[in-house]
């Protein structure tokens, strides 16, 4: 059966449907391209910051993170902050970590959101083709797999519809988190190498 001919039996759930399969593909290859952004700026700015320091040229810091972006230099600058003591130090950077891994996961909860609620929506239409069945018995006095057909049809491709949704949600969801975990987890490793090499410098 034709896609766009399987689409029209499912009935008006199928839209709703259409509008998540759509949000699912935005959100993915959108956290996919700002998750790879982020690997490649991070590394630029620590390959510079390391140099810098290797260098002892540590007034060139300033002028590094004015250009960089937010996120990162926010976790970077709590390391070169040679005022705080080490638990102050050690507070902070716990806190710019956080809001690293806030901002690597925005817009995650869609996907989170999309993957519960599909299965649900499909179940509406579900629903909602079984009482069209029931009408159309009661409209025509009839009984029979004829007079339903077209009803229960519609209920199936929504439940089946809802499902696949959901399933391709999840499979994105969880894949991104990975993702997402990684990231975090190397920037964190980074941010720690940085600061080793920063407090030998200061010994």
């Amino acid at each position: 059966m034709h896609l766009i001919e399987l689409f029209k039996q499912g009935g008006f759930i199928m839209y709703p449907l259409l509008a998540f399969s759509i949000g699912i593909w935005i959100i993915t290859i959108h956290k996919i391209l700002a998750l790879t952004k982020f690997n490649k700026e991070a590394k630029h700015y620590l390959n510079e910051a390391t140099r810098i320091v290797q260098s002892q040229k540590l007034n060139e810091m300033e002028f590094l993170y004015k250009n960089c972006p937010e996120v990162i230099a926010k976790a970077h600058y709590a390391i070169f902050d040679e005022a705080l003591s080490r638990e102050d130090y050690e507070q902070r950077l716990h806190r710019r970590l956080d809001e690293t891994n806030t901002e690597l996961k925005k817009n995650m909860w869609m996907l989170g959101t999309i993957a519960s609620s599909a299965p649900f929506v499909g179940l509406f239409g579900t629903v909602w083709g079984i009482m069209e069945s029931f009408k159309q018995i009661g409209s025509s006095g009839k009984a029979g797999f004829a007079v339903v057909a077209g009803s229960i049809s519609e209920a199936l491709i929504a439940t089946g519809s809802g499902i696949l949704v959901a399933v391709i949600a999840v499979m994105f969801y969880n894949y991104l988190n990975v993702r997402v975990s990684a990231t975090a987890k190397e920037f964190k490793n980074n941010l720690g190498d940085m600061a080793d090499q920063f407090n030998s410098l200061k010994r």
